[in-house]
């Protein structure tokens, strides 16, 4: 197994698109990146301790590859957008790629030249390819949030313009 980090805005959304494939065999709302040991949901909501939400995943290569796993991480976010992810808006709902080992780095360095060039969006990928911290779990009610608090979920999911911009790019 190996591990992958991905910011994309809040952590609610980004765990359910990576659940529904074989060889991923766990994906954890977390967060990375910033200056405090251990922080809570409260302190890194304030956008202060320089952390991102993250979704971090363990996952078979051999299954399911690294270069999948970003193919669903793009296709989840605006990569142009860097003050936050839809209506969640500062550094903690940041975009960003953690890597693990240089392996990911270069895959990751890859995928984001590739979509630069590829034309879809008019304004540069700020997206950030970031070497991986010490990732901290999110409280248990945030983990599988989607599956806990379905009808809120889809709500504050629409409210938010994310699948809305996602039929409009990815789609």
């Amino acid at each position: 197994m190996e591990k992958a980090t991905f910011a994309g805005g809040c952590f609610w959304c980004m765990v359910k698109p990576f659940t529904e494939w074989d060889g991923i065999n766990k994906v954890t709302s977390g967060y990375m990146g910033g200056s405090v040991v251990n922080p809570t949901y409260e302190q890194v909501k304030t956008g202060t301790t320089g952390h991102y939400e993250v979704v971090q995943i363990e996952f078979d290569p051999e299954i399911f590859p690294y270069d999948k796993l970003l193919d669903i991480f793009w296709m989840q976010i605006d990569p142009t957008d860097d003050g936050g992810q839809f209506h969640d808006r500062g550094d903690q709902y940041r975009t960003a790629i953690f890597y693990h080992n240089e392996n990911q780095r270069s895959i990751a360095e890859n995928s984001k030249f590739e979509l630069s060039k590829s034309g879809k969006f008019k304004k540069p990928i700020v997206t950030k390819i970031l070497k991986a911290d010490i990732f901290y779990n999110a409280e248990d009610y945030h983990q599988d949030y989607y599956l806990k608090e379905p009808e809120y979920y889809k709500e504050d999911r629409e409210k938010s313009g994310r699948d809305t911009f996602i039929n409009n790019h990815w789609k």
